[in-house]
């Protein structure tokens, strides 16, 4: 079952430093952003510190992912462990899907210890619970989908600076393509729009607008990706 890399893969991020300090990182500048930028030293209202936060939260929030993800498969292929996974009995999907939730789960353990930084809007102000839980959603929809493409690159590349590279070659194609939106022609202005990763889908959640198009969005990035990951596992395997 998916449990057992499930696991497998949690073990390996609470008992080693690389996690620790991927989500130390991640804690201290999702800080010192929200403290310089969201919060700064202009008034705002509670609802656009809150927006702030979000949007600024999301940048590191892909970084993040990205680095939790790099180790997936391409530390496998390092320490000669994954020809145990292809002679395993587990299938393709249940290693993949597996592998996935694992940094999906440490994910949401970091987003639950910078749930302190919204709440503190409360000192000074006023927030909106229902903003809250559909900003932490964008959060977790736009790392899963991190997740998701960063892990195919593990599996495809050699080893875990060419999955680095090219995970984020990717994600930084995504990201542009509201840019290469505004330089063609219809169709492609509507299709670019739609599938760039964070302009329009995730601005909208972290103001707290839930729409099943922008989850839709991410659930789609997620499965495609995720399927490719299961996909390339299969021809890998019956390649030996």
């Amino acid at each position: 079952m998916s449990l057992t890399i499930i696991k497998r893969e949690l073990q390996s991020y609470f008992s080693t430093w690389n996690g620790y300090v991927i989500a130390a990182l991640a804690l201290l500048l999702e800080g010192l952003l929200f403290n310089a930028f969201a919060i700064g030293n202009s008034a705002k209202f509670s609802a656009d510190v809150m927006a702030d936060f979000f949007y600024l939260a999301s940048g590191v929030t892909m970084v993040a992912s990205l680095f939790l993800a790099i180790r997936l498969f391409a530390e496998e292929k390092s320490s000669g462990t994954l020809i145990l996974l292809y002679t395993s009995s587990l299938s393709e999907r249940e290693i993949v899907y597996g592998k996935f939730i694992s940094a999906l789960v440490y994910l949401a353990v970091m987003h639950l210890l910078s749930l302190y930084m919204p709440i503190l809007i409360l000192v000074h102000g006023k927030i909106s619970f229902g903003h809250l839980a559909v900003g932490y959603l964008a959060l977790s929809l736009i790392g899963a989908a991190t997740i998701a493409m960063t892990l195919l690159c593990s599996l495809l590349a050699p080893n875990q600076l060419l999955a680095g590279i090219s995970a984020a070659g990717l994600l930084v194609f995504m990201l542009i393509l509201w840019l290469l939106a505004k330089i063609v022609e219809e169709p492609f202005t509507s299709l670019f729009a739609y599938l760039a990763f964070h302009n329009e889908h995730f601005t909208t959640l972290s103001r707290g607008v839930l729409h099943s198009k922008h989850v839709i969005y991410y659930f789609s990035v997620c499965i495609f990706f995720l399927e490719c990951s299961v996909r390339a596992l299969q021809i890998k395997r019956w390649q030996g």
